[in-house]
């Protein structure tokens, strides 16, 4: 260097790069503990004290997630999954807070100690959220229940006026609920409110009894004793009894109407009644009311369907005697009964057989008087109704014979001789003024006539003197007289009629014979 030169240098002063972040803290368990204590709180806090924004955010966002699916509160709870997710989350959160507050200074709160004091405080937040949702759960499931006592209330009430059969199907649902929540919710508010919905259910299906409805009554009556076993446990106090007397006051009232009305369902109601509740007032009630339907049928002996009166008594005994049970002395009374009403029917039977002759039905009075004699040999009607029998089966062959009743005349001026020219034994039947039978043995070497031998005008039967028909002779009045021959056996020939207009200073001679017809027959 000389003169006024000088050497010049340039100095230029480079700083180091400044950190990107800012340096770690010296290791503190205090604070690592304090940031996930907080992160415990689902609320990110601890990630926002060491400014991690972003796991702060994902820390709220899964908090309101589960704040979503929670709530409002369902008597289910919190759906396990989405629980479990989140538990393992709060887990995962804390840990890693842990690891990363171990270095890294708080921001805010310059004392890890209080940080660690503040995210215990924050602790209590989610305990009393556990406890106030158990609490809404609770409440959620009672609301539950009280729907579920509604609906079973709104099932008995649609199900009012409904006929039982159709309505039962809902009562069975109801009930059920009824049932449900006594045995599976016993403390629930809608579990103690079933035993006061039951005078509701109970005047609901007995409605039929309260209209006086006494046969549609019987089956909802007898469906409302079973109910004490749907319920164990309840106490339904005076309803337990209280479809006894409506359902014994039902059996005897519909039990009644059929009697008088002549349907046959009452003696299953009275058997029922009977057995069911033999010390009732209705049980006492039975056995005067059969009596009096007894009475009541034996004034139809006297009307214009005789028979059906009869029927009815037969019927009627048949149906006492399989009654049982009852007050002490109904087996008894309930027997006589039984008893009178078939000798009532036994002597009916007369009276019935006469109607079926007047009406022109021979076949049947021929049956029903014939029975008739062959029951009551000593009564007073029994010779009368053998000789309507003998009318009505002649009837049969000849309509008009049965134009009048027989009477019990018998004899007359007008001697007849009835012979039997046949091979058969027969049986001759008379009706007219005077009604009888006879019989006449076959006649030993008699055969049939040929169907060519009675056409020819000379033809006469009973003529040959060589034989010795068997015969009889019998005293008629004047007037017309029904013959009826009938063979007897085994005999292939029909009966054969005559009608005889018998005058008096006449005898009379009645052949009975046999033609051959066409072919093999007689």
């Amino acid at each position: 260097m000389s003169g006024d030169q000088y050497d010049r240098y340039d100095y230029t002063v480079q700083a180091p790069p400044m950190p990107t972040a800012p340096p770690p803290a010296p290791a503190d368990g205090v604070r690592a503990v304090a940031v996930a204590v907080l992160n415990l709180s689902g609320l990110g806090l601890g990630y926002a004290l060491v400014r991690r924004w972003a796991l702060t955010a994902l820390c709220l966002i899964a908090t309101a997630a589960l704040l979503f699916v929670a709530l409002p509160a369902d008597p289910d709870g919190v759906p396990a999954p989405a629980l479990v997710l989140y538990v393992a989350f709060l887990a995962a959160a804390a840990a890693h807070g842990a690891r990363v507050g171990l270095r890294t200074p708080l921001s805010g709160l310059g004392r890890a100690p209080l940080a660690l004091g503040l995210g215990l405080l924050l602790l209590v937040a989610p305990a009393g959220g556990v406890v106030l949702y158990d609490r809404a759960r609770d409440e959620a499931t009672q609301q539950m229940l009280l729907d579920r006592l509604d609906e079973a209330d709104r099932l008995v009430e649609a199900a009012a006026g409904k006929p039982f059969d159709t309505a039962r199907s809902d009562y069975d649902r109801a009930l059920s609920a009824y049932s449900a929540l006594r045995a599976d919710h016993p403390g629930s508010r809608a579990a103690e409110r079933v035993p006061s919905r039951m005078k509701t259910f109970y005047t609901t299906v007995g409605a039929p009894f309260a209209h006086g409805d006494y046969c549609a009554a019987t089956a909802p009556l007898k469906y409302l004793r079973t109910v004490p076993k749907s319920l164990p446990g309840t106490d339904l106090g005076e309803l337990r009894s209280w479809p006894d007397d409506r359902l014994a006051t039902s059996l005897y009232e519909c039990a009644s109407a059929a009697l008088t009305a002549g349907e046959a369902t009452w003696t299953s109601q009275f058997g029922e009644l009977l057995t069911a509740f033999p010390d009732s007032e209705q049980a006492g009630k039975v056995e005067p009311a059969v009596a009096a339907a007894v009475v009541r049928t034996e004034k139809g002996l006297s009307g214009a369907e005789p028979c059906s009166a009869v029927e009815r008594l037969r019927t009627l005994g048949t149906q006492i005697d399989g009654l049982t049970g009852g007050p002490a002395g109904a087996g008894d009374a309930l027997a006589k009964d039984s008893g009178r009403a078939a000798g009532s029917a036994d002597a009916g039977a007369y009276t019935c057989g006469v109607d079926q002759y007047r009406d022109g039905d021979f076949d049947a009075a021929q049956k029903t008087l014939t029975d008739y004699a062959s029951a009551h040999k000593t009564a007073k009607n029994t010779r009368l109704a053998t000789k309507i029998a003998i009318a009505a089966e002649i009837a049969q062959t000849v309509p008009a014979a049965g134009k009048t009743l027989p009477t019990t005349r018998s004899g007359g001026s007008i001697s007849v001789t009835v012979q039997n020219d046949s091979p058969d034994e027969i049986t001759v039947l008379y009706t007219g003024p005077v009604t009888g039978s006879l019989v006449l043995k076959a006649c030993g070497g008699c055969k049939g006539y040929s169907l060519g031998s009675t056409l020819n005008p000379s033809f006469k039967p009973c003529g040959d003197s060589g034989k010795n028909y068997p015969q009889r002779t019998i005293s008629l009045p004047v007037g017309t007289t029904y013959f009826l021959h009938k063979p007897m056996g085994d005999s292939l020939a029909t009966p054969a009629s005559d009608t005889a207009a018998l005058q008096s200073g006449y005898v009379y001679t009645e052949c009975a014979y046999t033609t051959q017809r066409l072919g093999s027959g007689l």
